[in-house]
């Protein structure tokens, strides 16, 4: 080993420790203690990491937009710098208009108009667009960017409507998929390019905000003879498709659907899934080990019900389904809204929700939640291209992950959600260093190989 000291940062209920540098520690050869312990093997390697990043909704813009110049640099560089700020790399956003935007809109809303003649991103010009070009401006360029509608334009629904689900009329399926092709053509002339596309956000539920549904033998058919084919045919091959961006617990159930079918998985890059509802972790690893040349992503996921202020809980939430979801061969890991205002919104259904960064608009002041901590925590020290590799722990009390990074530095996160102060011994090829995990903290650990 080059380097045989561990650096590492802590984030800790009830201090002031937030992505806390600390003293570093050094291996030691020789036996373990007699104590928990976490041994980590960078001989076997699993999935690479895409990147971590969060979702580009015109609340999220326009929310950013009504703070102070200097509040919005420092919410961007938050998120995006890669050396002071979470290094975000992988991002969403949204085709039309989502929940998260101040009301329905759609880029064409031309009855009839198949030639899509009046098609017109001018509204993401306004906030949107402008959020991710500064974004892109602090990265570098390097974002990857993905795409999901909530809902087709209404004349193309069988409701009429962009809310309350419905379903794509058939006679507008090749419309659709052209649309999803002039939408990328569109960003690509605001220099931003469009990494991939899921085919519908929870193609199973019926909202009272922008919605549209979909059987999995629905979504097959879309993605074998129309989208995937308009997508080749149109030279965009290359955009990653994503199936399901739904909840977990149906993930297998769908993606079984339509990767069972070889003419149309053929068009899909993996599948991507959302939190709510329930956990179902084993049903993500259950899609791996049935198609282990298809991709996992978690898609979405935010605390409903409103801003949840200083709340602890909604740090750990997020913590949870990042190590389990990791470690069951998910490839990257995308938040929801980046920033929100002061009562979880703005959304034009009222379906307001927290953010890892609030924005008061009133005051100016960014307030920066658990969640923001406890991300960071993974987005700043595994990055794209890492390999997951083996964290083994001992006791129930440690939920960890481990991944080698393309710099040869191995990032550890432990995460303990528990009352109990946990002492462990982080083993690594031979070698032992002594370590304490307090109650309700996440710690992560860097080393060389």
């Amino acid at each position: 080993m080059a380097d045989t000291l561990i650096q590492w940062v802590r984030t800790a209920k009830g201090t002031g420790e937030r992505l806390t540098a600390q003293a570093p520690l050094a291996f030691t050869a020789g036996p373990a203690p007699d104590m928990a312990s976490i041994t980590v093997d960078a001989r076997t390697r699993f999935q690479t990491i895409e990147g971590f990043g969060g979702a580009f909704t015109e609340a999220a813009a326009v929310t950013l937009y009504k703070m102070p110049p200097d509040k919005q640099t420092e919410i961007l560089k938050a998120y995006f710098d890669p050396r002071e700020g979470h290094g975000y790399a992988l991002c969403r956003t949204h085709i039309n208009s989502c929940d998260f935007s101040l009301g329905n809109y759609a880029y064409d809303e031309v009855a009839g108009d198949v030639d899509l003649t009046h098609f017109s991103i001018d509204r993401d010009r306004q906030a949107l667009i402008p959020m991710i070009k500064a974004a892109m401006a602090v990265t570098g360029g390097a974002l990857k960017l993905f795409a999901s509608p909530w809902s087709p334009p209404a004349w193309m629904k069988t409701n009429g409507e962009m809310n309350h689900g419905g379903k794509l009329k058939p006679e507008y399926r090749d419309a659709w998929a052209r649309y999803y092709c002039r939408y990328i053509r569109e960003y690509e002339k605001e220099g931003i390019p469009i990494w991939g596309l899921s085919v519908q956000n929870e193609p199973l539920a019926v909202q009272t905000w922008d919605s549209c549904i979909y059987t999995g033998e629905e979504e097959r058919d879309f993605v074998r003879d129309y989208l995937g084919p308009t997508l080749a045919r149109e030279g965009l091959g290359h955009v990653n498709l994503i199936i399901w961006d739904h909840n977990r617990d149906l993930v297998y159930e769908r993606a079984k659907v339509v990767l069972d079918d070889p003419d149309a998985a053929r068009y899909v890059w993996g599948t991507g899934f959302h939190w709510y509802v329930v956990d179902c972790f084993d049903n993500v690893q259950r899609v791996h080990d049935a198609y282990p040349d298809k991709h996992l992503l978690f898609t979405e996921g935010c605390q409903e019900g409103g801003p949840h202020l200083g709340e602890w809980a909604v740090g750990e939430r997020y913590a949870r389904s990042m190590v389990n979801d990791l470690n069951r061969w998910t490839v990257g890991w995308v938040d929801w809204n980046l920033v929100l205002d002061e009562i979880g919104g703005p959304n034009h259904v009222g379906n307001y929700c927290s953010a890892p960064i609030i924005a008061d608009t009133r005051t100016g002041e960014v307030l920066y939640q658990s969640s923001y901590d406890y991300i960071g925590h993974f987005s700043r020290y595994i990055r794209p291209g890492a390999q997951r590799i083996i964290a083994a722990p001992t006791c129930d009390e440690l939920e960890t992950t481990a991944f080698l990074n393309p710099d040869g530095r191995i990032a550890v996160v432990v995460l303990n959600r528990t009352e109990k102060d946990v002492l462990f011994a982080l083993k690594f090829a031979g070698q032992v260093a002594v370590a304490e995990s307090p109650a309700h903290s996440i710690q992560t650990y860097c080393f060389t190989v």
